[in-house]
This record gives C-alpha cells, structure tokens and sequence, in this order.
C-alpha cells in the first residue's frame, strides 16, 4: 500500500485552497465595487446611446482648422505658455533642491528634518496644478503670474523626491574618502555627491520641464494664463474650427517636447 502510495503520480496546482479562496473573493469584492462605483456616480444610459453620433459631429465641426486664428490668439498664448512651464521648472528646482537635501538621511541624520521635507514633497504632490492655479488666481488675480507659481509648488514634490532618492543612492566610498581627508561640507558635496547625482538631476528637471508643459497648457481653463485661455475663449464660443487649431497645437507640441526631452536624456545619462 504505501509502495503504491509512493508511485502514484504528483498533481501539483498552482495555488493552494487557500489562495484559491482569497483570489476568488479579491475577483468577488472587485466586481462588487465596480457596480457600485457606477450606480454611485449615477451613469444615465440614454446619454451614451448617441454618443458615437456626437463624437463624429464633433469632429466634422472641428476640421478644418481656423488657420487664420493662430497669429491673432494662438502664437503669444503659446510662448506664454512655454515662458510659464520654464519659470514654473525653474523655480520648482530652486526650491526643492535644499529640501531634497534635508530629506537624504545619508545627508542629513535628522528625523525631523527629514520628515519636514518629506512632508513638504508629500503635500505638494497631493494637490493637482488646477487646484494650485485656482488657489493662485485668487490670491494674485488671473494671469501668467499664478500660473508659473502652480507649476513651481505642484513640482517641487516631484523634483525634491526623486533627486533626495538619488542622494540616498549614491555610494559611500568617495564621501567617505573625502571626510577622512579632512574636506569641507561644500567640497563633499561638489566632489563627492554632485558628480553620481548629476546624470539623476538633468533627467528629473528635464522630465519635469516636459511634464509642466502639458500641464501648463490647461492652466488658462482657470484664468492662470497661457493657451488655455485662448481654448476656453473658443469652448466658450462654441468655435469648434478654432478649439480644433487649438487642440492640434497642443498635441503637436507635446510631441516634439517628447521627443526633444528624451533626445537629450538618452545622450546625458
């Protein structure tokens, strides 16, 4: 019996009874959240019924484009707009950068330090750039002005984060090589940290910088200029040939920061 017992064959399975029962209430409990989710967000089916209609109206509205529209409004919002996505960049790396410092605890040996900053990084990322550019427009009125400052406090999160994470990583060796032989703070820093993090610094800024211009390009939908103001002019004014130019604009653009970004990046790092 046990000879035979030792010569059946093995039936393996991929997952126990166990995992099989939590799989399948994982499956269960997703479900259950998707229908809810829908009845709560109160889906009215007789509007989707037309929509592939009103998709194809859309469009045949929007094409073709009103090129005589872009030297009257589109050409100074769009400068405007790379004007606020460089300054908001700019200025993001300014203020980060002494944060991203405080948050390296190979850095700085400080609990609270680093919880500081971290929280700065943390709660500057937790608000979306339309949030900051209504906050911003409030207080300073509508225009360029709130619109750099939104891109600036909505990336110093970003840019803080990612480069104190890169200090965290850098290796030990030549610090310490240096602190034995008696270097200042300022040269460990220059000589010791700046030449592993430097590759991580431009590939952050020059990431962020294309990630702002598609954010900045929305900002005018709030007042916080740049070329979406002229985009909620035509919305606004049901100018579909316009919103069309203006739509084409933008992609195209975003295109060609892609593309100019990511150049750069494959020869720095």
């Amino acid at each position: 019996m046990t000879d035979a017992a030792a010569r059946a064959p093995r039936v393996w399975t991929r997952f126990s009874p166990t995992e099989r029962i939590a799989r399948s209430m994982l499956y269960i409990l997703t479900a259950a959240a998707v229908v809810w989710s829908m009845k709560a967000v109160d889906i009215i089916p007789e509007f989707l019924y037309d929509a592939p209609e009103q998709t194809a109206d859309l469009f045949r509205r929007m094409w073709p484009f009103d090129w005589s529209f872009y030297p009257k409004a589109v050409h100074d919002a769009l400068i405007e707009t790379f004007h606020i996505a460089t300054l908001g960049t700019i200025m993001a790396i300014v203020l980060a950068l002494p944060l991203s410092f405080l948050a390296a605890r190979n850095f700085t040996s400080n609990p609270i330090l680093n919880f500081i900053a971290q929280f700065i990084f943390v709660s500057s990322r937790s608000v979306n750039s339309l949030i900051w550019a209504l906050l911003f427009v409030a207080i300073f009125g509508p225009g360029a002005l709130s619109g750099v400052l939104s891109i600036a406090f909505r990336s110093i999160g970003f840019v803080g984060k990612l480069f104190g994470e890169a200090l965290e990583e850098a290796q030990p060796g030549p610090i310490e090589a240096l602190t034995a032989a008696g270097a200042p703070r300022s040269m460990i820093l220059v000589k010791g940290y700046w030449p592993q993090v430097e590759p991580a610094f431009w590939s952050v800024a020059l990431l962020r910088w294309d990630i702002n211009i598609r954010e900045s390009a929305v900002l005018g939908l709030v007042g916080a200029g740049g070329i979406g103001v002229a985009l909620d002019a035509a919305l606004n004014n049901l100018y579909w040939d316009q919103v069309g130019l203006i739509l084409g604009v933008i992609f195209a653009v975003v295109i060609v920061t892609e593309v100019v970004t990511s150049t750069i990046r494959s020869r720095i790092i």
